[in-house]
């Protein structure tokens, strides 16, 4: 059971009424993270040109010049940003209005600047403008949420957040506050909890903060101690527990194939729609007249997976999310033999296994007959995508990393790391050595991840650096002679061409993967109940991979409930200090996790569909009537946490756009 959608959809809503309001003739410029948000749950572009928007455009240095004319022609320009203005952002927004063109401007933002509010961020707008401009700053209600599923939304402004690697020798959990964080990060800290207490306030919400691992901490702490959210939790009819989790205490989680789940192959396979971080391309030529075998053509706008506006489409989506495979491609021929009857199409049911051919040649149906396309375009654009991931290649490859985890789990648990990464070194090769079978470089550092994530702390010595030597040897050696490195490999060696690729970036590269491999095999050390997540089996059991995640959901549903040990409390204020001070000498009922009808889990760093789902069966089995709500700040595949954890600069959030 999750937050009552009606609530969500006001919320969201609530999150754009800024923007509608004054939407007549604006043209609106949305940065990227917005964009996902207007996507996923506030009615698409389609809603702003409804309320009278002349435009709606990309917030980027580069749109600014092709909008000129655009702008001139209209009554005012709106800017809508998801977080603060500042770095990048800032950039773009005075890119458009030293155009010279913009009379009026107004600034939709979700927080105010450093060091000055709304006066002081229309005296910069209107420095920016130049003589005689007009400029209104609005600092909006509630986060602009993407949500994904009833039971998950994402922060979309919060994208490449990712907790920092503990290093050799840093700080103890416990001596990291919030001045210790660099700095790009502490503002992203602050961004995320003014968004959580806007979102709480929204939703009359009076939250008791838990946390597990250090960045985790300090969120929780600063929730707990920000000003206006104790104000809120004074006023506030409805309680709930929000207990935020760091990512980096299990990446096998984000990298693992271990979910039989159509949502999550679609997400993983697909291409990205440009712009969106979630969201995925579907390929609708299929649809049309045009015969082309070009992946790349553009002529077809994409389809995607958001259809906030198509009931039909909108259930289909969250049995995607719900369902194992093979139950939820069978909904997806349920849902198209009965749109495909209900617009009096010749149909012919055939009962049996579902295959993309069958599925394809009933959405064929639908090609002439432009009513029947109309009203169930959503629909359609779900099938296609389903199709498309079936037949995808790398879809037939997920099974192979499945059994190659198992097979890493049961050779980590009878031998050390040195010896698996010797059995892993004959699999590492160069491109012409390679069949369509074997793994690239990109799903080596998946399967790198999820091993150094899974073992946990490992025994240092020469053994294991020189197997560690081998295999960056040989990882360089096939990353050189890659004829098309991957997006993914082209940000690991600093190269965006095959002019530029030197041997030392490459071997640059691979050094700096395997330090951030080995501090993640050190994530869990300060724990003492969630300090493995692996099982290492017996004679009569597999070893096999216990999810973080799990674990905590475990904890907090435990009918014993006992004081959580790694879940610790972050008290708001005086009382509960005393109240956790006297029950060291009396009987006092600490705050417990499980105590309120709301639970909130907040994964720092990026969930998967898998593990939303798993929350949501854990706790409707355990403990009945309790509500859920999983937020996030993206939603992983194996390869977008991989990016995640080498490929971006994770102490930067706000990178330029």
């Amino acid at each position: 059971m999750a937050v009552p959608e009606p609530e969500l959809h006001r919320v969201c809503r609530q999150a754009w009424e800024p923007v509608l309001v004054r939407a007549r003739r604006a043209v609106i410029f949305l940065d990227a993270a917005s964009a996902e948000a207007l996507h996923w749950g506030g009615g698409g572009a389609g809603e702003l040109l409804a309320a009278g928007a002349l435009a709606v455009r990309a917030l980027s240095a580069e749109a600014a010049a092709a909008a000129a004319a655009a702008v001139r022609a209209a009554a005012r320009v709106i800017f809508v940003v998801s977080g603060a203005l500042r770095g990048g952002t800032a950039a773009a927004v005075r890119g458009v209005l030293g155009q010279g063109a913009v009379r009026h401007c107004v600034l939709v933002t979700g927080g105010e600047a450093e060091g000055g509010g709304s006066a002081e961020l229309e005296e910069t707008l209107r420095r920016w403008m130049g003589e005689g401009g007009c400029a209104e700053a609005v600092v909006r209600g509630p986060p602009l949420l993407a949500p994904v599923s009833a039971e998950l939304c994402l922060l979309p402004a919060l994208g490449t957040l990712l907790p920092p690697l503990p290093g050799p020798s840093g700080p103890g959990p416990g001596e990291v506050g919030l001045s210790a964080l660099p700095v790009e990060l502490r503002a992203a800290v602050r961004g995320l909890v003014g968004d959580l207490d806007a979102l709480f306030t929204a939703l009359s919400l009076r939250e008791e903060s838990f946390a597990v691992g250090t960045l985790s901490r300090v969120l929780a702490a600063e929730l707990a101690s920000y000003a206006p959210a104790r104000n809120r939790r004074k006023m506030a009819t409805s309680k709930a527990s929000i207990v935020f989790v760091d990512r980096t205490l299990d990446l096998a989680g984000a990298v693992g194939h271990h979910g039989d789940n159509l949502a999550e192959k679609i997400l993983s396979v697909l291409p990205k729609l440009p712009g969106h971080k979630t969201d995925v391309m579907v390929n609708m030529v299929e649809l049309t007249a045009l015969q082309t075998t070009d992946e790349t053509c553009n002529i077809i706008a994409p389809g995607c997976l958001a259809q906030p506006n198509d009931p039909a489409a909108k259930a289909l989506w969250e049995s995607f999310m719900n369902l194992k495979q093979k139950e939820a491609v069978m909904e997806v021929r349920r849902h198209l033999v009965e749109a495909a009857s209900r617009e009096n199409l010749p149909i012919k049911m055939s009962m049996g296994r579902v295959t993309p051919e069958q599925l394809s040649s009933y959405v064929q149906l639908f090609r002439n007959n432009l009513k029947a396309l109309e009203n169930h375009c959503g629909l359609l654009q779900l099938v296609l995508a389903t199709v498309q991931t079936l037949k995808h290649p790398q879809t037939s490859k997920w099974d192979n990393f499945l059994a190659f985890e198992r097979l890493l789990l049961q050779t980590i648990g009878e031998s050390e790391m040195p010896s698996v990464l010797n059995q892993l070194l004959p699999m590492i090769k160069s491109y012409n050595e390679r069949t369509k079978d074997d793994y690239s470089c990109e799903d080596f550092l998946v399967l790198l991840v999820y091993m150094y994530s899974v073992v946990g702390e490992i025994k240092s010595g020469k053994e294991l650096d020189t197997a560690e030597e081998e295999v960056k040897k040989a990882l360089v050696k096939a990353i050189c002679h890659e004829p098309e490195p991957s997006p993914l490999i082209q940000k690991l060696r600093g190269c965006d061409s095959l002019l530029n690729v030197t041997s030392q970036k490459a071997t640059d590269a691979v050094d700096d993967v395997f330090r951030s491999l080995r501090d993640l095999s050190r994530a869990r050390t300060h724990m003492k109940q969630f300090n493995s997540i692996h099982n290492k089996g017996s004679n009569t059991h597999q070893a096999s991979y216990k999810p973080l995640l799990k674990q905590v959901v475990e904890e907090i549903c435990n009918p014993d409930r006992p004081d959580p040990i790694d879940i610790e409390h972050m008290s708001s204020g005086l009382t509960d200090l005393l109240k956790t001070g006297f029950s060291m000498f009396m009987k006092v009922n600490r705050p417990h996790p499980g105590d309120h009808p709301l639970l909130i889990i907040f994964m720092v760093g990026g969930v998967t569909v898998s593990e939303v789902k798993m929350v949501k069966d854990l706790v409707a089995t355990r403990k009945p009537g309790t509500q859920v709500m999983v937020l996030s700040s993206a939603l992983l595949t194996p390869q977008s946490a991989v990016e995640l954890l080498f490929a971006t600069d994770r102490l930067q959030p706000d990178t330029n756009i």
